[in-house]
């Protein structure tokens, strides 16, 4: 079998599942997925970089864009979905772009993934520049429609990252860090939404989550910049403000309905100051600890 291939591989551990009962079924699947994480750790050091590399071109006015079709364009779209609401940032600076459009969402659009053309013409419709951070995802490392897009963006002069789950594919040779995660063949023949699927998933959770923890998003492990949308979010962000100012519920929340938001009630509780000013100083710095250490230091 061409080690290009081995997405496509039959895999022998699971030729008899379709005679299993669900339980035999179920425990074979669990059995593969385990080693997932593992496949996903040996690649640890590319992802790093690629974390690195993102930072550095957010910092400069840039995006993190995801082009990606099947499966692997519906992950793009969902971890960039996700990015406003935990975060707080606004809805362009991740961005996913699926083969086949939003439609292509919820139903399968024949021939998507083969369009080259398609490929181009979301880049050019994405305006991707120069300052801008794009991750190819595609499972088998071949598509061509994720090609095309990579393809273009680096011309572009985009920084450009390959997630693939295949050994030295098309993609890998394109992109200036590759992420080649190796899961093996599949519980059912071809069917990445799986074992690659779940390696995709974690592979952009890492880099998402590393990029918006350097980029300040988050202060200890907390969603200081949740968005307060619903009650829910609203009851998040006076449990973040208590856990980490050390203040009751009935105080965190009066300083949140004062403040607004959650890291302008922080920095009011910590600091002992007045919502404007807690907002004066958020305004010089994205990162709340550097707000925090600066003024109880005196900086």
């Amino acid at each position: 079998m061409n080690q290009e291939a081995i997405t496509e591989a039959r895999n022998p551990q699971t030729a008899a599942i379709d005679t299993m009962s669900s339980r035999e079924i179920v425990t074979l699947i669990n059995d593969q997925d385990i080693s997932v994480p593992h496949a996903v750790r040996s690649q640890l050091d590319a992802i790093a970089s690629a974390v690195d590399a993102i930072v550095g071109r957010l910092r400069q006015g840039g995006r993190l864009l995801y082009f990606g079709a099947g499966t692997s364009g519906r992950l793009g779209v969902l971890d960039a979905s996700e990015m406003p609401p935990t975060f707080g940032v606004s809805p362009d600076l991740v961005q996913g772009w699926i083969a086949g459009g939003e439609a292509a969402l919820r139903h399968s659009i024949e021939g998507a993934e083969d369009d080259t053309t398609a490929g181009t013409h979301v880049v050019q419709q994405a305006e991707v520049s120069s300052v801008d951070a794009v991750v190819g995802i595609a499972a088998s490392g071949a598509t061509p429609f994720t090609l095309a897009a990579v393809q273009f963006a680096q011309r572009a002069g985009a920084f450009t990252v390959g997630i693939s789950c295949n050994k030295q594919t098309p993609l890998s040779k394109l992109v200036a860090v590759a992420i080649e995660v190796h899961v093996g063949p599949e519980v059912v023949t071809g069917s990445t939404r799986l074992k690659a699927g779940t390696a995709q998933k974690m592979i952009l959770n890492m880099l998402s989550t590393a990029t918006m923890i350097r980029l300040g998003n988050v202060y200890s492990n907390l969603m200081v910049n949740v968005k307060l949308s619903n009650r829910k979010l609203i009851n998040r962000g006076i449990r973040v403000i208590a856990d980490a100012v050390g203040v009751t519920w009935t105080t965190a929340q009066k300083a949140l309905q004062e403040a607004g938001d959650v890291r302008s009630a922080i920095v009011m509780l910590q600091l002992k100051c007045t919502a404007d000013e807690a907002r004066g100083l958020l305004s010089h710095s994205a990162r709340l600890n550097e707000v925090l250490k600066r003024n109880r230091e005196g900086i």
